[in-house]
């Protein structure tokens, strides 16, 4: 059976009733992406990052590469069961508090579409606090839409821009 290369990011901006702080969630997480038929080749660190939209708590943002024979459907079952055991409520609230996300960003069977997922992550280019960490374990990783690495999509975010004049 096939094995697939995934990078997956992570975040978290409310306190685990056991676990504690969303840096605490992202390590147990972290953990979890080791287990059954996940292998987890790389790890970022975790950064401590604003918030978009109406929330005022601030994220913990990881990113993890991991291999396995799931098809991206298959894993992300896999990754919505793992939010639901750490607590999770139904999703279709965007930009709310969240103990834990999990998204699949990319994956080395190239892009992916269905009702459910579509692979590359549609927003993962404008977000920094995707790239940042997905830059620490996925560097070299290509957008099969753009051709760019991550490491390019992320200066081109971080690119200086001149002043308006």
């Amino acid at each position: 059976m096939a094995r697939h290369g995934y990078l997956v990011a992570l975040g978290s901006n409310m306190r685990h009733q056991e676990l504690g702080s969303p840096r605490a969630v992202l390590e147990a997480a972290l953990r979890e992406l080791d287990r059954g038929p996940l292998e987890r080749l790389a790890r970022s660190r975790i950064h401590t990052t604003a918030p978009l939209g109406p929330s005022r708590r601030r994220f913990a943002n990881a990113a993890a590469v991991v291999r396995t024979a799931l098809d991206p459907e298959a894993l992300l079952r896999r990754l919505k069961r793992i939010e639901r055991d750490f607590g999770r409520k139904a999703r279709g609230q965007s930009w709310r508090a969240r103990v834990l996300d999990l998204d699949i960003v990319l994956w080395t069977g190239g892009t992916w579409a269905s009702p459910a997922l579509t692979i590359p992550h549609r927003a993962y280019r404008q977000r920094r606090f995707v790239l940042d960490p997905a830059c620490e374990v996925a560097p070299e990783w290509r957008d099969p839409l753009s051709g760019l690495t991550t490491r390019h999509l992320r200066a081109r975010l971080t690119k200086p821009r001149p002043a308006p004049r």
